[in-house]
């Protein structure tokens, strides 16, 4: 009788430990795509400053949502085509843009959340600023661009 009852222990704990490594692999399967898919956020997020930086109107062509909200912390609120006229203009530049802190929110494979705290400078209609902000991001992922900011929100700190 011993020996079945050993044995019957022993397959439970095998079981369990098969379960146990199921789960880690899912698990570690998840943090993968996670990692990767924020790791391209994160060049997108990049990309896109180099772009405001450098005025480069077809990078943020593809860089930004056809239905962006861009709301600036003077509450000065834009969408794509204001953005990329304003940047044509010159009636704001930015001579650079430094993203102190970058923290993820939440991401998945369709869309993240990010928030900034940044440090801007450049030129808004003629007139020089420097300024410091908390930005938060709402980025989308499309089968066409890639991650497309979607939405941002700076507030002054």
């Amino acid at each position: 009788m011993r020996s079945s009852k050993s044995a019957g222990r022993q397959r439970q704990a095998i079981t369990r430990m098969k379960r146990l490594l199921t789960i880690l692999l899912l698990f570690h399967g998840w943090l993968a795509v996670a990692q990767a898919d924020s790791v391209g956020l994160k060049e997108s997020m990049a990309r896109l400053d180099k772009a405001f930086v450098g005025k480069d109107a077809g990078e943020l062509q593809t860089l930004l949502h056809k239905n962006i909200s861009f709301a600036h912390s003077n509450g000065w609120v834009q969408h794509k085509k204001d953005v990329l006229n304003d940047l044509n203009s010159g009636k704001l530049s930015y001579k650079k843009i430094e993203n102190l802190k970058v923290l993820i929110l939440s991401i998945d494979d369709k869309k993240a959340t990010v928030q900034t705290t940044t440090q801007a400078e450049g030129v808004m209609s003629e007139k020089p600023f420097q300024i410091s902000l908390s930005v938060l991001q709402v980025w989308v992922k499309t089968k066409k661009n890639g991650w497309q900011l979607y939405a941002r929100q700076g507030a002054k700190q």
